[in-house]
C-alpha cells in the first residue's frame, strides 16, 4: 500500500512560480512511475508530468518548457516546479504513483492562478 501526500498549493499571480511536493509512504521503488495530474473545473483529469528512473520525464503539452518534475528516491518524494504560471493552470493537482500495475492517488492540492 502506498499513501501520497501533496503540499505546496495555493494562490499565485500570473507569471509566478510554485513548487509542489508529494511524499510517499509505504515502499516505492525507483522504477515505479510517480507524477502529477491535474483537473480543472468541468474538465477531465490530465497528465502534467511523470518520471521514473532511467527514462526521460514526460510532460503534458500545455506545461512543457514551464514545469519541471524531479524526484528524490531516498525520500520517496516527487516535486513539480511550476514557472510562468497562467490562469489556465488553475486546477486541483494530484500526485500519482503506479506501482506494478496499481494506481495510487493523493487527495489533491488546489492551485489558483489569478491576479
Amino acid at each position: 500500500q502506498v499513501q501520497l501526500v501533496e503540499s505546496g498549493g495555493g494562490l499565485v499571480q500570473p507569471g509566478g512560480s510554485l513548487r509542489l511536493s508529494c511524499a510517499a509512504s509505504g515502499v516505492v521503488y525507483s522504477d515505479n512511475v510517480m507524477g502529477w495530474y491535474r483537473q480543472a473545473p468541468g474538465k477531465e483529469r490530465e497528465l502534467v508530468a511523470r518520471i521514473r528512473s532511467g527514462r526521460d520525464p514526460d510532460y503534458g503539452d500545455s506545461v512543457a518548457g514551464r514545469f519541471t518534475i524531479s524526484r528524490d528516491n531516498a525520500k520517496q518524494t516527487v516535486y513539480l516546479q511550476m514557472n510562468s504560471l497562467k490562469p489556465e493552470d488553475t486546477a486541483v493537482y494530484y500526485c500519482h504513483c503506479r506501482k506494478y500495475g496499481t494506481d495510487y492517488w493523493g487527495k489533491g492540492t488546489l492551485i489558483t492562478v489569478s491576479s
